[in-house]
């Protein structure tokens, strides 16, 4: 009888742990179930919202990761046709920014119209406005580089002057007053490049004072396509309806704003994407901005140096345009010279060309003249060449003797400079 009843005992507890082992069975299945449904509700929710599935596998188990884009953690989702797009394509904003006024040196007339415009402007706006300031610090980079660029442009300038005025100086077939014309050139070309250097030097100074800030204004609209009414539009019809009400409201705002004297316009997507860039990034952005982080590929999925035959082929090309300005000025100084040289002999022998042709038309003319009249007026040809010939004969023997002279002072002047200098080589050794 008991061992009847321990057995039934038993049986009852056996059962009891079986059943809750099924409960928990059918409990972790229905579980599992559930997460496994969740992850792939939330993959498939991911994949249409641009995000990317990344799925990490261990020795026990896989997990499932949901990369958010980083546009995600903004208040914007992105810009397009000069609009910020926010709240998954519900909302756009338009920019409007303003050139800033100096109010406190008008007049009293002058103040009285800006007011009277703004008056204006406060009481033509029909919708919700925001006015926004932002302020950064000046940066000059880009000036300086843009004054380099000049430099080294008027640098080039001055190399080409400096060798024309040199090819002038040595020639003579160039008249005082071309030359000095090319000496103008070259002084106004060196004076360019002088201030040009100044310039970027005091600029350079002024760019390493962080305390030069700018402050620019904007006049923010918005629009929500809840205002386009019940339609039935697709979202290019939605954004081409908002651009074009927001484009009306901001040429309403530049046109009032006119009245007071600011100048505005409607900033582009390039515009707005540095203005974005600036606020979330106002502490970096002074060191490496947009320009900066756009050519360093930042949305790319990796980045390259250009090709080693691109580099080579630039640098041939370089070398080769070098190369063939060189030749061509050496070519053409060639030339010059060669002109030169062919006018300087037919200067030199331009009396005996005359001469000889004065005889020719002497000689062919002697029935008209008369041959005793013909002959003296050859044999005087004859006496003035000779004449010619020897006062020549003179100059060069002159010159030749006041370069010996010379040669024989320099010569003297060295003897005595090398005197010296033993001299005073014997004297420091004493």
């Amino acid at each position: 009888m008991v061992d009847t009843y321990n057995m039934i005992l038993i049986g009852a507890i056996v059962g009891i742990f079986v059943a809750i082992a099924v409960i928990i069975i059918i409990v972790f299945r229905n579980i599992m179930r559930k997460r496994k449904e969740a992850e792939e509700l939330a993959k498939k929710k991911a994949e249409e919202d641009g995000e990317e599935v990344v799925e990490t596998k261990s020795s026990t188990k896989t997990k499932t990761y949901v990369v958010s884009p980083i546009t995600k953690f903004m208040e914007f989702d992105t810009v397009i046709d000069n609009m910020i797009v926010t709240k998954g394509g519900r909302k756009f904003v338009m920019v409007v920014e303003c050139q800033g006024i100096n109010y406190d040196l008008m007049s009293e007339v002058e103040k009285n119209g800006v007011e009277a415009g703004f008056i204006e402007f406060l009481n033509t706006i029909r919708w919700p406005i925001q006015i926004y300031t932002q302020t950064r610090t000046v940066n000059l980079t880009k000036s300086i580089q843009g004054y380099k660029d000049k430099l080294r442009e008027a640098e080039s300038a001055l190399a080409r002057d400096e060798m024309r005025y040199n090819q002038m100086k040595n020639s003579e077939s160039y008249t005082p007053k071309q030359k000095d014309q090319a000496f103008y050139a070259v002084t106004k070309d060196k004076n360019l490049v002088e201030y040009g250097k100044d310039i970027i030097f005091a600029t350079e100074q002024m760019s390493r004072n962080k305390n030069i800030l700018n402050k620019k204004y904007y006049v923010v609209l918005q629009y929500y396509t809840a205002d386009l009414g019940q339609g039935n539009y697709d979202k290019e019809e939605k954004r081409s309806m908002c651009f074009a009400e927001l484009y009306t409201r901001a040429q309403g705002v530049i046109q009032t704003l006119n009245v007071c004297g600011i100048t505005s316009k409607i900033l582009n997507s390039e515009e707005l994407t540095e203005l974005l860039y600036m606020a979330y990034n106002r502490d970096s952005a002074e060191v490496y901005d947009i320009d900066r982080a756009i050519a360093a590929q930042y949305d790319a999925l990796y980045s390259t140096a250009p090709e080693v035959a691109e580099k080579q082929i630039r640098e041939l090309e370089r070398r080769i345009q070098q190369q063939a300005v060189e030749k061509a000025n050496r070519v053409i100084y060639q030339a010059r010279t060669d002109k030169e040289r062919e006018l300087r002999k037919k200067t030199e022998t331009q009396d005996d060309i005359i001469r000889e042709m004065a005889k020719y038309m002497i000689n062919s003319n002697k029935d008209i003249v008369g041959r005793d009249i013909a002959e003296r007026a050859t044999k005087k040809i004859d006496d003035e060449q000779k004449e010619s010939d020897a006062a020549k004969e003179k100059t060069a023997a002159e010159k030749t003797q006041n370069s010996r002279a010379a040669s024989a002072a320099n010569n003297l002047n060295t003897a005595v400079s090398n005197a010296k200098t033993a001299t005073n080589n014997v004297t420091a050794k004493k």
